[in-house]
């Protein structure tokens, strides 16, 4: 497996797919592999378990959410809709 300074973890797919969707793919693999922070205990301890679950090392808690980030733009945007009308 072919893991370069310059292409990172897409060095895996070598020549192939273009280097457009390998950037792509960097980018997301990055953003899917740091360590998010816990909605329950607020550490930086979750990591992704399989797609779509995620799971704190900290605190034990599972929970679902994106497919490549824990909380995803959309999800953000709902929990603010349900705050407003539950606060109103």
């Amino acid at each position: 497996m072919g893991r370069t300074k310059k292409v990172g973890s897409a060095g895996k797919f070598g020549p192939r797919y273009g280097m457009r969707l390998r950037r792509k793919w960097v980018e997301i693999d990055r953003k899917q592999r740091l360590r998010h922070v816990c909605p329950v205990c607020q550490r930086r301890g979750v990591k992704r378990v399989a797609s779509g679950i995620w799971a704190c090392r900290k605190c034990g808690a599972k929970f679902t959410g994106g497919a490549y980030i824990p909380q995803t733009a959309a999800a953000l945007t709902v929990e603010r809709a349900v705050k407003k009308v539950a606060g109103a």
